[in-house]
């Protein structure tokens, strides 16, 4: 009896957890932007391996000197795009997951190495294991699972692996969406949903920096200065206001969460030049991540932001700032009806053995993209893991197995 996709990954689970920790131990970390190169062209191997025909597009040196600071301009962007047809197609179906990841801290286990891809307990440790280098390795097995054992896609197959989610997308899925030579019809964008949630939205953010101008003077006679750092105080306090505000709006997800929009300070936070500690500051910063639910936009929300900003630095005496954007992410989200979603649903259920149900995840990922922009059905789903970001990431070997199985099942059942 011939082997099945499904029994091939769990035959060859151990190529999995090799796959992965192969790139984990590419540290890829954003910002700056380390080592896209050795890892796109890793990928480009892999898929190959998968039976795609692959290639990656490097972003213009143009293109980096416009969006990139400065620093970061000798750390070049790739994107890679592989693709598969599927005999008799018309219809296509693209898998994308970001292969960087959030810097690093903390005092890890394994020898103290937040890349040693070690394995222990059932899972693998690492940064970007569980965000989002497990996906594209469960993705990577579940091509291999189809190539081995003779199962055909229903649909053309397209997949990219993109640059820089983990700051702003702008050369990755950004540029990918808008540059390159792509025609999905569906889309699965492989994180946001995992276990039995599928994703069927996110937040968007704002992110602003606010710097507060005082006056320096010697530490000895302050009333001759203006303490940046105390202006600084009184407006974050004042934010409190506009917390609550935002408190009270609320939307109902699929799987009747309520959600409302954040606000959180101070994730980056610094004095001026020239401080010294008998000194008083002249000047201060703090910054600002806005979270914008899906029935919000992106621009009313910082509007609204700012003007609060202005308002409440006109009541604290002697308060200057000057707010510069850092970035934004649009928010989405799509009803989960229709024929896509419920083969996504279906596959879940009969890999896991429990019913789907749909979320709106609180972070932004790529999704936007391709609801947005191509404006076609899209969703999210991959293996997760946990602490996203945090000391000692890691990934579930069950859960990347398992996200393979659904993939593969995705691919041999639906035909659009």
């Amino acid at each position: 009896m011939p082997m099945t996709p499904a029994a091939y990954l769990d035959a060859y689970a151990g190529d999995l957890v090799a796959l992965l920790q192969r790139l984990v131990r590419v540290p890829t970390i954003n910002p700056p932007g380390e080592n896209y190169a050795a890892i796109t062209a890793l990928l480009v191997r892999e898929l190959h391996v998968a039976g795609l025909v692959a290639r990656r597009f490097p972003i213009p040196r143009a293109l980096l000197k416009k969006h990139l600071p400065a620093e970061q301009h000798g750390y070049p962007r790739f994107n890679v795009l592989g693709r598969l047809a599927a005999p008799g197609a018309r219809q296509t179906i693209h898998f994308n997951a970001h292969y960087d990841v959030v810097p690093v801290g903390g005092q890890w286990r394994h020898g103290g190495d937040p890349f040693s891809g070690a394995v222990e307990g059932g899972w693998i440790y690492g940064r970007g294991t569980a965000d989002m280098k497990g996906s594209i390795a469960s993705l990577l097995l579940a091509l291999r699972a189809l190539r081995a054992t003779g199962a055909k896609p229903r649909l053309n197959v397209e997949v990219s692996f993109t640059a820089d989610e983990e700051t702003d997308s702008a050369l990755g899925t950004g540029w990918l969406v808008r540059h390159a030579p792509i025609a999905p019809d569906y889309a699965v964008v492989m994180e946001g949903g995992e276990r039995n949630q599928v994703c069927c939205g996110h937040n968007g953010v704002v992110w602003l920096n606010v710097t507060v101008h005082g006056r320096a003077a010697h530490g000895s006679t302050p009333e001759r200065g203006v303490n940046a750092l105390e202006k600084m105080a009184a407006l974050v306090l004042a934010l409190d206001t506009h917390k609550r505000a935002l408190a009270r709006r609320t939307q109902r997800t699929p799987e009747g969460r309520v959600m409302r929009p954040t606000l959180n300070v101070g994730g980056v936070f610094a004095p001026g030049p020239g401080g010294k500690i008998n000194t008083v500051p002249a000047s201060a910063s703090f910054s600002i991540d806005r979270r914008v639910l899906a029935r919000e936009t992106v621009a009313a929300a910082e509007r609204e932001l700012r003007a609060f900003l202005r308002a409440a630095a006109g009541k604290i005496p002697g308060c200057r700032i000057t707010v510069a954007k850092v970035s934004h992410n649009h928010p989405c989200f799509t009803p989960p009806h229709g024929p896509f979603f419920a083969a996504m649903a279906g596959c879940v259920r009969r890999v896991r053995g429990t019913p789907a149900v749909f979320n709106v995840s609180t972070g932004f990922n790529d999704m936007h993209f391709f609801a947005t922009h191509r404006k076609i059905p899209t969703l999210g789903y991959g293996p997760g893991g946990d602490p996203c970001h945090g000391v000692d990431e890691r990934a579930s070997v069950k859960e990347l197995v398992r996200s393979a199985k659904i993939y593969a099942e995705l691919l041999m059942t639906f035909a659009g």
